[in-house]
């Protein structure tokens, strides 16, 4: 069986076993990181002190959205891991774009509202950084317009750390613009079972 390391509540975690219970994968988790530390037989699999991790059947790979990549391709051939080539590469461009763009201008208000308390926040840098996943999310909204998904009118791999993120954003105690696609789209994902059961948790 396929074994993954990692919180329950970590957003990185989270796109692993999204996509695992899109592919009706079973797995067994294990809680790692964060008040559970890391021991030193994981910091073997993975140095880097991050989670995920999986071991499928002797294979160990990190990195969460490689990992959902693998696993779409091995398991979901044709539908979460697109046969088309320009589907495919659809869905690829907006899961680099989420890591390197979307969470980028995301993570300071995660962090700065969930991880600090209030009296030690930098309202400046929280300001900043709303304006900055605005913008960001603006470009997202006119990307969605016009298909129902990410990579086009069917779910892939490419929506699953999208909608991790997004999912923050909506989660956040903010003061939000309307992104009516963003909108759409994100009520579509909290309609499917993996979504309700692994990523809509308290944030932490």
């Amino acid at each position: 069986m396929l074994t993954i390391w990692g919180r329950a509540n970590s957003s990185n975690l989270q796109k692993v076993v999204w996509c695992c219970e899109e592919l009706n994968l079973p797995f067994k988790r294990i809680d790692m990181a964060g008040a559970f530390g890391f021991t030193p037989e994981y910091l073997a699999l993975n140095p880097n002190k991050v989670v995920p991790t999986i071991d499928d059947d002797g294979f160990v790979l990190w990195e969460s959205n490689v990992i959902v990549r693998y696993l779409a391709a091995k398991h979901g051939a044709g539908t979460l891991h697109p046969a088309d080539l320009k589907e495919r590469a659809e869905a690829d461009r907006w899961m680099d774009w989420q890591q390197t763009t979307l969470w980028a201008a995301i993570r300071p208000l995660f962090f700065g509202y969930v991880r600090t308390p209030e009296g030690e926040r930098d309202h400046a840098a929280l300001a900043a950084a709303q304006r900055q996943s605005e913008h960001v999310l603006r470009i997202f909204d006119r990307h969605l317009a016009g298909r129902a998904f990410v990579a086009g009118e069917r779910f892939t791999m490419g929506d699953i750390p999208a909608g991790i993120a997004v999912y923050r954003w909506f989660a956040l105690p903010l003061q939000r613009p309307d992104f009516p696609q963003v909108a759409r789209w994100y009520e579509a994902l909290t309609q499917r079972p993996g979504f309700r059961t692994h990523v809509m948790l308290p944030l932490s």
